[in-house]
């Protein structure tokens, strides 16, 4: 199996060949992989089912062990393809907090940050 990044790539199957394109995807590509489904008004409001999450973002856990729990987005890893949320920390054994890292798969959106222009014209287009 080659090893570089494969544009043509449509899909496959094979959860080997899943996590390898998305492991090797490049960073533009990996930002679309950042998107959270959006909330029920907010879908009807914009007429899109989801976008990518920014930092600002008010989200909701849909998943796991924190679910039903609401934050803002405080970071963004685009590289690693994980999203943090403020408030919510794990306590670590020599007792400081850290921040859990969550799937974008898991979040749903309920409030959008619209300081940034680009963003609002992207949301707004038809």
């Amino acid at each position: 199996m080659k090893k570089a990044f494969s544009t043509h790539w449509k899909s496959s199957k094979q959860p080997r060949k899943q996590r390898k394109y998305q492991a090797n995807a490049p960073l533009h590509t990996k930002r679309k992989f950042l998107s959270a489904p959006l909330k029920k008004e907010l879908r009807e409001k914009y007429n899109k089912r989801n976008i990518p999450i920014k930092t600002g973002d008010i989200v909701k856990v849909m998943r796991g062990q924190y679910r039903k729990k609401t934050g803002k987005v405080s970071e963004v890893d685009i590289k690693k393809t994980r999203i943090f949320i403020e408030g919510l920390e794990q306590a670590r054994k020599e007792g400081k907090k850290s921040p859990i890292p969550f799937n974008p798969s898991n979040l749903m959106i309920q409030e959008l940050n619209l300081d940034d222009k680009e963003r609002k014209k992207v949301i707004e287009r038809k």
